[in-house]
């Protein structure tokens, strides 16, 4: 439907759409979807390890996700703007603010970040460190 609105020009733009909701819980999927609608939630980042291992494909630049809260209801669509890396150690205070989440904090998105890393690295029989590398995406809400 968002496409529909939007001149063929720029529509045709657009070639790679998915549509998920953030996080691997309930609660922080519904969080993570109003943080977003809200304009507080701009970046998220995932492991590297998803991309060159598990066959994930990475997040390109001009990508449109729907995104939905945890029962797949859509709440907004989003585009991503920009795709890096880095490692988690490395990660900036801007990078952390920018994902919206807790007081904005690096230090609370370092500890809240190894904490769930920690999860997915232990389910995937490998170890976390502070030198994991990271793929950091920052998206726009393009359609509410």
């Amino acid at each position: 439907q968002y496409l529909r609105t939007l001149p063929s020009e720029v529509s045709e733009k657009y070639t790679s759409f998915s549509s998920d909701y953030f996080c691997a819980d309930e609660y922080n999927a519904n969080l993570c979807a109003d943080l977003i609608l809200r304009g507080e939630k701009r970046a998220s980042c995932s492991m590297e390890y998803w991309y060159s291992h598990e066959s994930e494909v990475l997040p390109i630049v001009g990508h449109l996700q729907v995104v939905t809260n945890w029962d797949g209801e859509p709440i907004c669509i989003i585009e991503i703007t920009s795709v890096s890396s880095c490692r988690f150690n490395e990660v900036t205070e801007e990078f952390a603010a920018s994902e919206g989440e807790g007081d904005k904090s690096l230090e609370w998105w370092r500890n809240a970040h190894w904490k769930f890393f920690s999860r997915e690295c232990e389910n995937l029989g490998i170890e976390p460190s502070e030198d994991m590398l990271l793929v950091l995406e920052h998206f726009k809400v393009v359609y509410q």
